[in-house]
């Protein structure tokens, strides 16, 4: 009875090593099928290395697009030169440049006004030109100074030497102001132009807000004099802070 337990146990632990030898050997091979997997999987996915050097610089330009900083346009500088030149050129054109727009209606007012005296001085000088010549000339055809003249008013040879002086003394006077418009329309011009040059040279000039006058004592060296007690004196010092 013991003999027979003892080899069915025997076939029995034999039966279980047989099994677990076939187990070790089944996960053996499955393990080596998975070391082979991950290999051929390592030698498939690798990526190439133009793939990346394609892909990294617009990463990088991209970036540096995003931190580009944005100019401050209120510290804005202008070049004195170049708003010397753009006066010279177009009239206000160095005052646009500087962002001083609050000066271009007196620039252009000046320039317009200018103009229009020019030319109103210009047609009376014309105008009592040609009656001055109506005037002295013989020909009775010929009266366009009556539009100078009041209602029932006319010139016989009692009055006509007495309108000639007036006359000629209104059309030298036309002529004079025609001139001066002319000169002062250049002054505008020339200050225009100065004034663009000289906005754009002190845009940089430092203006500190330390504006203070001071008054203290001081002692005054006299070096002319021999007396060593008239040496020196007592006086104010004042020293102006801009």
């Amino acid at each position: 009875m013991y003999r027979q337990l003892i080899v069915i146990g025997i076939f029995l632990l034999a039966g279980t090593l047989v099994s677990s030898a076939q187990e070790v050997k089944k996960l053996d091979a499955i393990d080596s099928m998975l070391v082979a997997i991950e290999d051929s999987l390592a030698k498939d996915t690798v990526i190439p290395k133009v793939v990346v050097e394609e892909v990294e610089p617009s990463i990088v330009a991209h970036t540096v697009e995003e931190v580009k900083p944005v100019k401050d346009m209120t510290k804005f500088q202008p070049n004195p030169k170049r708003a010397l030149w753009l006066a010279l050129v177009i009239p206000g054109g160095g005052q646009i440049y500087n962002r001083k727009y609050w000066k271009l209606p007196i620039v252009y007012g000046g320039i317009v006004g200018c103009l229009y005296a020019m030319n109103w001085n210009n047609n009376m000088y014309k105008d009592y030109s040609q009656a001055y010549l109506d005037l002295t000339d013989k020909d009775p055809a010929t009266q366009s100074y009556n539009m100078f003249l009041h209602l029932g008013t006319h010139i016989d040879d009692s009055n006509k030497d007495r309108y000639k002086d007036i006359f000629k003394k209104r059309k030298d006077k036309f002529r004079r102001w025609r001139d001066l418009s002319f000169f002062v329309l250049l002054g505008v011009y020339a200050l225009s132009v100065i004034d663009a040059y000289v906005d754009a040279e002190l845009s940089n000039f430092d203006i500190s807000k330390d504006l203070s006058l001071k008054v203290e004592p001081t002692i005054l060296n006299n070096r002319s004099s021999n007396n060593p007690l008239d040496g020196s004196s007592l006086g104010l010092q004042c020293s102006l802070n801009f």
